[in-house]
This record gives C-alpha cells, sequence and structure tokens, in this order.
C-alpha cells in the first residue's frame, strides 16, 4: 500500500472544496434539508461541520500544534453568521479551502503536528482532510440530488485509510465496538470492478484473534462485495446500501453486516 504525494492530496483538497461549494449554491439546494446519511444534521449543518474540520486542521497545521485545540478556538470554526445565505457559505468555505491547502504546501509532509491516529505529521491532516473531504461531499451531494463523483485513487486510498483507523481504534480502544471485530477463519473481499489492474483496487480483509489485518489483493473470502469503486467505497463507508445499484454481495451476507455496524468512525 502506497500513499498518495503530499501534492496529490493538497490538490484533491482544492478540488473537492470547490465541488463542495458548487453543491452549496447550486440553484435548488435546500440548505435545510436533512442529510439522509447523517440524519441528525441538514445539509447547513453538515457544510459547516466540514468546513470547520477544515479549518481546525488549518490552525493545527499552522501552528505546529503539540496536542489537540479546542474547536471553540478555531477563528470561524462555525462558519458565517448569516444561516440563510448560499453565498455567504459557499464564500466561506472557499476561504477556508484556501487557508488550508496554502498551510499544507508550505508546510510539506514531515512537518510535526499533533495527531490523533499515532502519525504525527502534517501529511497525516492533508490525507484526513482529503477523505474527510471525499466523504462528507458524498453525504452533501446525495442529499442534494446531485451525481457524485471522487478520483479512482482518492477512492481507493480513503479505503487504506478507513481500515488503518479500524486497525488504529482496535489497538487503543479496547471497549470499542471495532474490538468486537475479532476471530479466526473470517474474511472480506472488497472488489473494484470499474478500475485498471494498475490501481489494484481489490482489498483482503480478515478478522483474527490478534485484531484486523488486511492487504491489496484478489482472494476467496468468506463475503465479497462488488461494484464500482464509488459505489464500494460509499457502502464501506456506510453511505450506500448493499442491496439494489451496482453493488453484489457474494458469500456471508452476515458478516459484512456485522462489520459495517462495528467498523465505525465519527
Amino acid at each position: 500500500m502506497t500513499l498518495l504525494g503530499h501534492d496529490r492530496y493538497c490538490d484533491a483538497i482544492e478540488l473537492q472544496v470547490g465541488q463542495l461549494r458548487d453543491v452549496v449554491t447550486s440553484d435548488g439546494t435546500d440548505l435545510s434539508a436533512t442529510v439522509p446519511t447523517c440524519p441528525d444534521w441538514s445539509l447547513q449543518q453538515l457544510v459547516r461541520h466540514t468546513g470547520g474540520a477544515l479549518r481546525w486542521a488549518e490552525l493545527l497545521v499552522r501552528t505546529r500544534a503539540k496536542e489537540s485545540i479546542p474547536e471553540k478556538e478555531v477563528p470561524l470554526g462555525e462558519g458565517p453568521q448569516d444561516e440563510s445565505d448560499p453565498a455567504a457559505l459557499g464564500a466561506w468555505l472557499a476561504e477556508t479551502g484556501e487557508m488550508l491547502v496554502g498551510t499544507l504546501r508550505e508546510a510539506g509532509p514531515d512537518a510535526q503536528v499533533w495527531g490523533w491516529a499515532g502519525t504525527l505529521t502534517s501529511g497525516f491532516w492533508a490525507r484526513r482532510m482529503t477523505h474527510e473531504l471525499a466523504i462528507h461531499r458524498a453525504d452533501a451531494t446525495l442529499a442534494a440530488g446531485l451525481p457524485y463523483e471522487v478520483a479512482p485513487d482518492v477512492a481507493a486510498d480513503a479505503i487504506d485509510e478507513w481500515l488503518q483507523i479500524v486497525e488504529y481504534v482496535q489497538r487503543t480502544r479496547p471497549n470499542d465496538a471495532a474490538d468486537e471485530l475479532r476471530g479466526p477463519g473470517r474474511s472480506i473481499h472488497l472488489h473494484a470492478t470499474d478500475t485498471t489492474p494498475e490501481l489494484n483496487a481489490e482489498w483482503v480483509v480478515e478478522l483474527t484473534e490478534q485484531g484486523v489485518s488486511w492487504r491489496r489483493g484478489h482472494e476467496k473470502a468468506t463475503v465479497a462485495l462488488r461494484g464500482p469503486l464509488t459505489d464500494v467505497l460509499l457502502a464501506f463507508y456506510r453511505r450506500l446500501p448493499l442491496d439494489g445499484g451496482k453493488l453484489e454481495v457474494l458469500g456471508e451476507r452476515e458478516l459484512l453486516d456485522f462489520w459495517l455496524e462495528r467498523a465505525s468512525f465519527g
């Protein structure tokens, strides 16, 4: 497994902030609408949450923080005061993206910065915010009834990162639901059907007594999830249902359901 380059993450953040802003300012978008994949939020709240996370990461990297910074200390972290103006929300989001990308490019990938997953570099935040955007942009896009696209290399890396997060949670939070993902002889295969061999967008996830382990590759498994890469990504993040659409589940569906119920993050 190879991480994308730091510049690639920065480019992806820049592009996706623009795409999310387009959703916010699109004619007919209802910012008060409930987000089906995050039903506790309206579309406006989702966007403010996402932009706030980007500003928080920017402040961490810019100040080379040695510990977490309370969200209330992030300047304009909650967004513009006007809750009814899509243009103001879009402008705030655009400024947020410019700030974060500029700070990340200036820092490079190796600046020492606090991080919550054991990786204490600015590169961690470039990657984390790329995928924070990828998933919450999907939430927003689907809520607005618009088509969603994500670059294949970003989608594949988002699955890699998700699996690494599950590994981290198992190691550090023994009371978390993810700790139940243990036991011998069970495995999950993710198979993207629409990518090039060079991308190698297939994964084997093994649930062992020692914890989750995974690798890229094509192998037989207890259950397989097959479909276009974007759909596999969104289903694995619980943003798309397994039934219907372009996805296919082969083998013991119960194991995949078991995983999806317990492999959660935020």
